[in-house]
């Protein structure tokens, strides 16, 4: 694995200075070029997803941020950078009612400017207050036709996150798709490889022991996948953890 030197840290007064800029085009895009550096050095969808949660506790107003992810199973905690975002995202999961339901179900950016006076969803409002919530800014995460996730930014403050804070959590939502799908397709293929390499071994080991070719010692695995509704790496695993086929 090639190692690659750490971009630096992005702050606010980074993208600030280039929002406030007489030309901000070029400023932004050699800050989120910094950020792109450090995407692409993460490591899978866990660290990807770290990445974007540091970056934006680093560049916008905010207390604490999170990213939830969505997917076949569901939704899925991704990242956060405090054990009160992970209440509050669970919370809200297990009530299928509050801003971040509102932003995974709709994709649409929600943003609660005085959570002490939100009335679309008084128990969380009432909750979130007492955590000394103060606003929050959820963020959808696209790529292409496909919800990612919701990136969230929480301040203690009421009317935190100005105009820019939100066309920066946009950008930075962008990036953080793009990151995401790829590092999820990277997972993938990893897998699949993986799963080749255990069918392969497996099958080596059937070929040996009962003089096979390729093709037989491939459909008695197949075979006994389907027999035993068990996925074909897992059957393969199970011959060569154990010297035998499962049951």
């Amino acid at each position: 694995m090639t190692e690659h030197a750490s971009a630096p840290a992005v702050e606010k007064q980074d993208l600030q200075e280039a929002l406030d800029h007489d030309g901000p085009e070029p400023m932004l895009a050699t800050v989120f070029a910094r950020l792109a550096v450090e995407l692409h050095d993460a490591e899978g969808v866990e660290d990807t997803v770290d990445t974007v949660v540091q970056f934006a506790l680093q560049a916008e107003a905010c207390t604490y941020a999170g990213v939830m992810l969505t997917g076949l199973g569901g939704w899925e905690i991704g990242a956060v950078t405090d054990p009160l975002v992970t209440q509050i995202y669970q919370e809200q999961i297990d009530a299928g009612d509050g801003p971040l339901v509102a932003a995974l179900t709709n994709g649409t950016t929600v943003y609660v400017a005085d959570v002490a006076t939100e009335t679309r969803w008084a128990a969380w409002s009432a909750r979130v207050t007492a955590y000394g919530v103060g606003s929050v800014l959820h963020v959808p995460m696209w790529a292409a036709d496909q919800l990612i996730g919701v990136l969230s930014l929480y301040n203690g403050l009421p009317d935190a996150f100005s105009a820019d804070d939100e066309a920066i959590a946009h950008i930075l939502a962008r990036h953080a798709s793009v990151a995401v799908a790829a590092a999820r397709d990277g997972e993938t293929m990893t897998a699949a490889v993986d799963a080749r390499k255990l069918v392969g071994q497996a099958m080596g080991i059937l070929m040996e022991r009962f003089d096979l070719d390729e093709a037989r010692a491939f459909q008695i695995l197949k075979r006994y996948s389907q027999d035993t509704n068990t996925k074909l790496r897992d059957v393969a695993q199970h011959l060569i953890d154990t010297r035998k086929l499962p049951q």
